[in-house]
């Protein structure tokens, strides 16, 4: 969520120790302070051996579980640590960041908001403070907290960017656009507001952007995630100046660079998918209540399909909110999973219709925030695609709606964008790309034939060829009135957190195919595709 614990220097109360114990703190703390995680813990670990209640060696093991990621070792060192030092502002800030990545928002938010308090004038408390707001999507909050450690320290660049976004999110995107620039005109080094540039699609890169770019990419002394996010932002930039063959060629390497570091392994994916067919081909216990759910509409897509632009006409409609990229039905499945000690899908033959109805109120348990203020809800998890047989067993009150897109147009949007999501490494290599678009269309094929009533193809080229008639059939669909809104989606003020945010503030755009632009270089993937039944439309 942050970019990192802060590590301050060592507390006045670890001066009175024994010299061995402080000798190894001494030594934890100059580790962490390189990076050094797996050097710091173990001379923590025996300087708790010495000290079980050494209010600093809690604290330093707590900053090196939030270097490694273990949350929840983190959480418990830092409670023990603040436990002494309540008014410590670190300590607190610390903790706040670690209990929202593990989903105790409230809670987490409350801590960060303590430590603004307990240190009013420290940038760094209000970034890690707002970028807190920004996780749990409260997003006018944060940005008043970021706005603030922008102001304080006008050339703190994280906070620079996480602004950028959060105007972005909430609709202001010339405000994002001026943001991103400044910091460039500050940082030209700063890849990550380059890419955040690109990210936005709605100012075209300049020759003379280009140049700079190239030059960044060619310091001897860049490192792979700045060569990343450069390259790709450079791709983009020479495809705004129409120069293809060099795009694709930047692209090309770009990936290459990227999948090296990824593992996916396309024969485990079809084997993932196979056995979802082969769980769901057959009908499921008949529902105990055949209208639990009707709250809940299933956006299902893949990356870079117009799914958000689905999301925000319907969450246009004055019955409907759009929740985005929830969690919840991954997470459900997962704790199922676990509970029985199988994996999905192999404990479906044996769920009962009692089974799927506790999952189903479960669901809607969790996802009760998003039902205070409207009658219907939007869930557009990108991973859901594979599990809408279970969230319709769940749910069988609930409606599907897949958004597609042109397969040859949506593959090559992957190849052409560097997700956040660590969880996307099919995207990066054209063959993985074609292999994981296989699974999405046959379990598509199959959950249109096992639930015709449910499930609705959302065309995004129907949609550009005639808006309205498509907006209707998708509410008629949704069991929803027509709504002129839906048609002025561009204009709603809800916020968006995809990187599509800005995309969808602009009215229908027809001129968004790309693929024919690049000509041979993608005979492959069009080989591909065809093969398995998916070709150009």
């Amino acid at each position: 969520m942050t970019t990192g614990p802060a590590l301050p220097p060592m507390q006045r109360h670890a001066v009175d120790l024994p010299p061995a114990t402080a000798q190894l703190l001494a030594e934890a703390s100059r580790a962490l302070g390189r990076g050094q995680v797996e050097f710091a813990e173990p001379l923590l670990a025996k300087a708790l051996a010495l000290a079980p209640d050494c209010t600093e060696a809690h604290r330093l093991m707590g900053i090196a579980a939030l270097m490694g990621n273990n949350q929840p070792k983190a959480i418990d060192h830092l409670q023990r640590a603040l436990a002494t030092c309540p008014d410590d502002s670190t300590l607190n800030m610390n903790l706040g960041s670690a209990l929202i990545e593990t989903g105790e928002t409230d809670a987490g938010l409350a801590y960060l908001q303590r430590a603004c308090e307990l240190a009013p004038a420290s940038a760094s408390t209000w970034f890690n403070y707002g970028k807190g707001l920004q996780f749990s999507a409260r997003l006018e909050a944060a940005r008043a907290a970021l706005q603030r450690a922008v102001t304080m320290e006008p050339g703190y660049i994280p906070a620079r960017n996480a602004l950028a976004t959060v105007l972005s999110s909430l609709g202001d995107t010339s405000a994002a656009v001026a943001m991103n620039r400044e910091t460039l005109r500050q940082r030209p080094d700063c890849a990550t507001a380059w890419f955040a540039l690109a990210n936005l699609k709605v100012e075209p890169f300049s020759k003379n952007d280009i140049m700079q770019l190239q030059s960044e990419l060619g310091r001897p002394d860049i490192s792979d995630d700045s060569r990343l996010l450069l390259g790709f932002t450079l791709a983009q930039a020479m495809e705004d100046q129409g120069d293809y063959a060099a795009a694709f060629d930047v692209l090309s390497e770009a990936n290459a660079l990227k999948r090296r570091n990824l593992y996916w392994d396309r024969h485990e994916e079809h084997a993932r998918v196979d056995a979802i067919a082969k769980a769901f081909a057959h009908p499921l216990p008949a529902p105990l209540d055949a209208t639990l759910g009707k709250e809940v509409i299933f956006v299902v897509c893949l990356p870079r399909s117009g799914s958000t632009l689905t999301e925000q006409i319907l969450a246009s409609h004055p019955q409907v909110e759009g929740a985005d990229e929830i969690l919840t039905l991954p997470q459900l499945l997962n704790e199922e999973s676990a509970r029985r000690g199988q994996p999905f899908p192999q404990w479906v033959p044996a769920a009962t219709a009692q089974d799927w109805q506790r999952l189903g109120n479960e669901y809607l348990t969790r996802t009760r925030r998003w039902q205070q203020h409207h009658l219907r809800f939007t869930d557009k998890n990108v991973d859901n695609w594979a599990f809408v047989g279970a969230a319709l067993a769940m749910l069988p009150g609930a409606h599907v709606v897949n958004s597609r897109r042109d397969p040859l147009e949506t593959c090559f949007a992957w190849y052409r964008q560097l997700f956040g999501n660590q969880s996307v490494h099919y995207s990066y290599d054209l063959d993985d790309i074609a292999d994981y678009y296989a699974g999405y269309a046959r379990l598509s094929r199959l959950w249109r034939q096992r639930f015709p009533q449910q499930y609705f193809d959302h065309e995004y080229e129907a949609l550009q060829t005639d808006p309205e008639a498509q907006i209707r059939r998708l509410l008629s669909f949704c069991g929803l009135p027509f709504d002129p809104a839906c048609l002025a989606f561009h204009q709603s003020s809800r916020p968006v957190l995809t990187i599509s945010a800005a995309q969808v503030r602009q009215p229908l755009r027809r001129d968004t195919a790309r693929s024919a632009r690049y000509g041979e270089k993608l005979d492959p993937l069009r080989a591909r595709l065809r093969a398995i039944g998916e070709g150009e439309r």
